[in-house]
């Protein structure tokens, strides 16, 4: 079960995502799964480059060693 912490940092990789206009509308809608602090980011995006800017941004908000793709 997802906790409120879980949702916070679920909640701030979405609006992170979406502020970017930059990216692919893949990008904006990767899936974000968020469990005891462990983001797993799931779906399409257009480019490797996408790939790493959409982790590199969940890193960010979840910290180093939280994010897997």
């Amino acid at each position: 079960k997802e906790t409120d912490t879980d949702r916070e940092i679920s909640a701030n990789i979405r609006r992170a995502l979406m502020d970017n206009k930059d990216l692919s509308t893949y990008a904006h809608n990767v899936k974000i799964i968020t469990r005891n602090g462990m983001v797993t980011l799931k779906g399409p995006v257009r480019s490797a480059e996408e790939k790493k800017q959409v982790e590199t941004k969940a890193t960010e908000i979840a910290g180093a060693g939280k994010v897997k793709v």
